[in-house]
């Protein structure tokens, strides 16, 4: 494998690493990016690293505002996930934000660099995904045929049976928790080719399954707390991203 001399991360919260705080900043985020960067500066010391991810952010708008400064950057290594807020909104239309997509790919990849897309999660294992498995299904064809057009990687995460364990998830059920991301740099850093120590696949430790009254209760401050204020954004049009810049804009060694 080439040498990465610039690795640059593009997203939205999943890329930005929610909910995966460093010790002490509740809301600087480390995730699997930072932790994947961390793998590749194993084997290509000065490794230069730009996390140009903001949370909530749709894929018109990460290819407006993030793709154009990852071009300039001229990265060896690009990772791109984009869309899934697009799919959970009420009436996402996967086939249009696809050409989004397409057209974000076709100018990374016109720099040289190696792109790697990332397919959505199948929300058939999560307690309140299943209603727009559909639209994600199709957008996730869409990716892989663009990852095929474009030359791109791909990291498939509709496969990936073992993050149907709740202990992957934080819980607002919608980000990765920390091992969440510790397993998903694994799974990444596999899926383009770096060697690391650890195994994504390694089993879970038992589980002591709640009962039906404690999952009840689970179910109302996962609504109060982070249900309901997600609707009140979407009725005021708000973002949880609004103000926010990008956590790591410059290429810097870790």
């Amino acid at each position: 494998m080439e040498r990465i001399r610039t690795y640059v991360a593009i997203g939205d919260s999943f890329t930005e690493g929610l909910n995966d705080p460093y010790p002490g900043q509740d809301d600087v985020f480390r995730g699997w990016a930072d932790r994947l960067a961390e793998h590749i500066a194993e084997l290509s010391p000065g490794l230069r690293y730009a996390n140009l991810a903001v949370r909530g952010k749709l894929v018109r708008q990460i290819v407006d505002d993030q793709v154009p400064v990852a071009v300039g950057l001229g990265p060896d290594l690009v990772t791109l996930c984009a869309g899934g807020n697009d799919m959970i909104r009420p009436g996402a239309d996967p086939d249009a934000a696809a050409v989004v997509f397409d057209d974000a790919v076709r100018r990374l990849r016109g720099t040289g660099s190696r792109v790697v897309v990332f397919t959505g999660f199948d929300p058939r294992g999560l307690r309140s995904g299943s209603r727009i498995r559909g639209k994600a299904a199709t957008y996730n064809m869409h990716l892989r045929a663009i990852a095929d057009r474009r030359a791109c990687s791909v990291v498939d995460l509709w496969s990936l049976r073992v993050f149907n364990d709740p202990r992957a998830w934080y819980e607002d059920r919608l980000h990765l928790s920390p091992e969440g991301h510790r397993r998903m740099a694994l799974f990444v850093a596999e899926a383009i080719g770096i060697p690391v120590k650890g195994d994504w696949r390694e089993p879970w430790p038992p589980l002591d399954r709640a009962d039906w009254l404690t999952m009840r209760r689970e179910d109302v401050h996962w609504a109060r707390a982070y249900l309901l204020p997600w609707i009140g954004r979407r009725a005021t049009g708000r973002s949880s991203g609004d103000g926010r810049g990008p956590k790591r804009p410059t290429p810097l060694p870790l």
